[in-house]
């Protein structure tokens, strides 16, 4: 179950790198103090299943997709199979208890979204996670499939994103919302400043405010992820897309071409194509040239996650190359 990168209602690919680093340092804090505090900020069992449009996707699918997985069901009133399999989906996500969020989307009513992500029948089940799109499975499947499939995607979400999902309260009420997380520790004010400098596209001050907490304690993973994602940014910032790959296509053997166009890739959510282009740029150069194509390459590793498989299969070839 490999996740596949969406870029929608313009929000910046990488932002799935950000969501999940959050996810892995917060989302168990979260729903281990909401627990000690009797269900504070918890949500009741009929928030579990949502109806989402296209107007409140970014908030109620992307957003939430950084605390919990959610399941999106894409449906319309006169598909049969698809009243045979929104109940059994509604009252799993119910008996799962927070561990992933059920947002039902109405083909007939929202096309873009069926267009974006590609659904060719329905009923079609997707996943958000940590803003990145997962495909779980299309038509009226069985209830032991879609439980298998289910704790697959509850089990990544947990391993590599770290989302622990939602603390249900039976007695809270439908619709409230959670009082948000106080910053815990000395340099979560720097972070959340690094954050929202990314969130408004001030990538040079997201790299500043990085390096500011990584000067007081180096070994902040937080802050290692944040500032190799907003280097990236900052670097791509500038660029003609249109010319910078047509550089790349006509100079394979370029080192710096090469890495810029990797770049490009990267920030476009092709994380294969980032990775191949650098390592096949290794075989082809040599000296300072190769030196600078390799330790680009690592920089990438940092940005996608040094856990991800497609780093770990990277990591393999990359040695290949050089030995």
């Amino acid at each position: 179950m490999q996740p596949r990168n969406m870029s929608m209602s313009g929000v910046v690919d990488l932002a799935a790198v950000k969501a999940a680093q959050e996810a892995k340092t917060k989302a168990e804090q979260a729903r281990a103090e909401a627990a000690r505090h009797g269900g504070a900020g918890a949500v009741s069992p009929a928030d579990l299943v949502i109806d989402v449009d296209e107007a409140g996707f970014e908030r109620d699918v992307l957003q939430r997709s950084a605390e919990v997985p959610v399941v999106i069901d894409f449906w319309a009133e006169w598909c049969q199979p698809c009243k045979q399999l929104s109940p059994v989906l509604e009252r799993l996500a119910v008996e799962y208890d927070g561990r992933f969020l059920l947002a039902k989307i109405d083909v007939d009513a929202n096309q873009m979204l069926m267009q974006q992500f590609g659904v060719q029948g329905i009923p079609a089940v997707f996943a958000v996670v940590a803003g990145q799109a997962l495909p779980l499975f299309q038509g009226a499947a069985g209830e032991a499939q879609i439980r298998e499939t289910l704790d697959q995607l509850v089990q990544v979400a947990e391993q590599r994103f770290g989302l622990t999902g939602l603390v249900v309260d039976p007695d809270a009420d439908p619709g409230a919302q959670p009082e948000p997380a106080l910053p815990e520790g000395p340099h979560d004010a720097l972070l959340e400043a690094a954050v929202v400098a990314l969130d408004a596209g001030d990538f040079a001050g997201a790299v500043q405010a990085y390096r500011n907490v990584l000067s007081d304690d180096p070994a902040n993973s937080e802050a290692k992820l944040g500032l190799a994602q907003a280097e990236l940014l900052q670097r791509v910032q500038g660029m003609d897309p249109q010319a910078v790959r047509k550089d790349a296509a006509e100079k394979p053997a370029d080192a710096e071409a090469q890495i810029a166009a990797a770049d490009l890739d990267l920030v476009g959510g092709h994380v294969e194509d980032a990775f191949g282009r650098l390592i096949e740029t290794v075989q082809r150069t040599a000296g300072d040239d190769r030196d600078a194509v390799r330790r680009r390459l690592l920089e990438l590793f940092e940005v996608v996650g040094t856990d991800d498989p497609r780093v770990v299969g990277a990591r393999r070839a990359l040695a290949r190359a050089l030995f």
